[in-house]
């Protein structure tokens, strides 16, 4: 593999490790630095002559299995068989997951705010405009805003999506 095919690699699949690696650890800057050094692992062992066939399952497994040892030195208790091996619907669902942060963050700052406190953080309509000094009528105006422009950006033309939060 060339470096710039590592190069294009990293930043196809930066954002969805870090999805799946914020899903095993829970705590968004721990994940972000696994997935550096899982990426450098692999840069390691590819700069070694090895050949990987499919860099997709590779970085997938090497994350998994460095996100586990971060919970096992941190004496998290748990199975290993608590994590599931890395398989397409976890390849899936974390590249669904960064896509829809990704529209979340192009969302207008006023808009998106208003979308997270009440996706995110579970505050109902009033409790935002509370919040905020806003009216209410303006918290429903935004949170449509949002769902309309998620929902364009996210559609593809395909089926409706629906917006998971963790």
């Amino acid at each position: 593999m060339t470096t710039r095919e590592f190069e294009i690699c990293f930043r196809r699949l930066y954002m969805p490790l870090g999805m799946y690696a914020l899903r095993l650890v829970d705590d968004a800057d721990v994940a972000e630095d696994l997935v550096q050094d899982a990426f450098m692992k692999a840069w390691i062992y590819n700069e070694n002559g090895n050949e990987i066939d499919n860099f997709t399952s590779f970085i997938y497994f090497t994350l998994r299995n460095t996100c586990l040892k971060y919970l096992r030195d941190r004496h998290v208790l748990l199975g290993e068989d608590s994590i599931p091996d890395v398989g397409e619907e976890e390849i899936d669902t974390s590249f669904r997951d960064a896509r829809i942060w990704k529209a979340i963050d192009k969302l207008p700052e006023k808009c998106r705010e208003i979308f997270l406190m009440s996706k995110r953080d579970g505050l109902t309509n009033e409790e935002i405009a509370d919040e905020l000094g806003i009216s209410i009528k303006t918290v429903k105006n935004q949170m449509t805003k949002a769902f309309s422009r998620l929902r364009e950006a996210l559609s593809d033309g395909h089926k409706p999506f629906f917006l998971p939060f963790l």
